[in-house]
């Protein structure tokens, strides 16, 4: 039945403009915006629906997008210089480092949140 849909994800946030700032501006996203909602544009083709929900908004409590990247110290050196705080998960098995980077097992990750709350991810390409 889907099998020629161009399926796509999307996530709500609590105010476009700050959005659009945060993905195009301070990410350097491709973001598009059209009917009230933004589209963000990922280099690897297709794309992400951002739409607003206004105080209804609810930030995701898992990570939502996930960007993979050649070296992670340097992504999380060059992310935090642009003002990103990176989140800190002591005490749990996700306990991530100094930096924000979790090296218990897997991709290194390291979490951080866009405007509205909602969790995003960079990580170590293999």
């Amino acid at each position: 039945m889907f099998h020629n849909s161009q399926a796509f994800s999307g996530f709500s946030v609590d105010d476009i403009a700050a959005a659009k700032d945060f993905y195009g501006g301070t990410l350097g996203l491709e973001v598009s915006e059209a009917n009230g909602m933004l589209r963000l544009h990922p280099a690897g083709g297709g794309s992400i629906v951002v739409y607003p929900k206004g105080s209804s908004h609810q930030p995701a409590t898992f990570t939502i997008l996930n960007f993979p990247v050649p070296d992670i110290e340097e992504a999380v050196r060059g992310l935090a210089g642009l003002g990103i705080t990176f989140e800190h998960y002591a005490g749990t098995p996700l306990e991530t480092d100094a930096a924000g980077i979790f090296r218990g097992g897997g991709p290194l990750i390291a979490w951080f949140k866009d405007p509205a709350g909602n969790i995003l991810s960079v990580l170590q390409e293999s």
